[in-house]
């Protein structure tokens, strides 16, 4: 199982909205994440936006051209991607980049 771990940046204007639009996932976005592969996956937001994700999955680049392949996510990441900085024209799932991992304690 293939660890992986982001940054993105939330606009410091968008931040309470952002943590709200969080608490009501679509029903239909949580059930293509869990059917394209994305596993243990959990958001956490500093209090000056900085976001980490992290979830769990066999192969990162396979499951998220997964969910870049369904309707529901081409519809969350128009939504959502008002609320992040730099992301240069990309999608907040096209602007991940994961973090190289140093250690585990398994």
């Amino acid at each position: 199982m293939q660890r992986v771990c982001f940054l993105l940046k939330v606009r410091a204007d968008r931040i309470e909205e952002y943590r709200a639009r969080h608490t009501h996932v679509w029903q239909e976005m949580r059930d293509a994440l869990t059917a394209t592969g994305w596993h243990n996956y959990s958001l956490f937001l500093r209090e000056d936006g900085l976001l980490v994700g992290y979830l769990e999955t066999e192969d990162f680049d396979k499951a998220r051209a997964a969910m870049d392949a369904t309707e529901v996510n081409a519809r969350w990441q128009a939504e959502m991607g008002q609320f992040f900085e730099e992301l240069e024209g990309q999608a907040p799932d096209a602007a991940m980049r994961p973090l190289t991992e140093v250690f585990h304690l398994a």
